[in-house]
């Protein structure tokens, strides 16, 4: 049987991280299994792309470089870890995925979703998300309650025009597919964000 694979999208500062968390939490005392894994990451070689991709002092990557290289740690990933866990009919939950790439490289960096469908198309044919938590928080509301951007993280630092084009990037492919996309509202409590979570993922059947 195959497993299943549920993505985790928002912009930066959203809360991503905590809500994550504490959903592991709630996994665990509720006695279920599951294989937590991020990108770009979740494997040495993708780790270390994730470290190039990051490095601040990387200023001058074209986004051309960017976008190939998070498709490149994407397939090392599928291949090496998520692939076999789904084959193996696991519950497979992933820190981004595709979406993440066509917002900030499509919408963000300008490169349009068609160049990152076609870089990315191992990924989109093959993995297609069973769900996607996305939490809904504007950039400006994101980096006030986060105190700004990491300065030593080179994505983070791009400017808040480059995030609006991203959540404006996340709100159309919502739209579009509206049939997996799960749009939380996290501008309340990280528990009132939490629970919104749960009942999605429980009115999808994937827990």
């Amino acid at each position: 049987m195959k497993g299943k694979l549920v993505t985790f999208e928002g912009c930066e500062g959203v809360g991503k991280s905590k809500q994550i968390s504490m959903l592991q939490d709630y996994l665990k005392a509720n006695g279920k299994n599951y294989y937590l894994t991020r990108e770009p990451g979740g494997n040495p070689i993708s780790e270390q792309i994730r470290a190039v991709i990051l490095d601040g002092k990387n200023a001058t990557m074209t986004d051309e470089c960017e976008a190939l290289l998070y498709a490149a740690a994407r397939v090392q990933l599928l291949s090496e870890v998520i692939g076999p866990k789904l084959e193996a009919g696991e519950l497979v939950f992933c820190d981004r995925f595709v979406d993440s790439s066509l917002a900030y490289q499509g919408y963000g960096r300008g490169l349009g979703c068609d160049f990152v469908e076609r870089i990315n198309s191992y990924a989109i044919e093959n993995f297609s998300p069973d769900c996607t938590i996305f939490l809904n928080l504007p950039p400006e509301q994101a980096f006030k309650r986060k105190g700004g951007a990491d300065k030593g993280d080179r994505v983070e630092l791009s400017g808040i025009e480059f995030h609006r084009k991203v959540y404006e990037g996340y709100l159309e492919l919502a739209q579009k597919y509206s049939e997996r996309f799960c749009v939380i509202d996290a501008s309340g409590t990280k528990e009132q964000t939490h629970q919104k979570i749960i009942d999605a993922l429980k009115s999808k059947g994937i827990i």
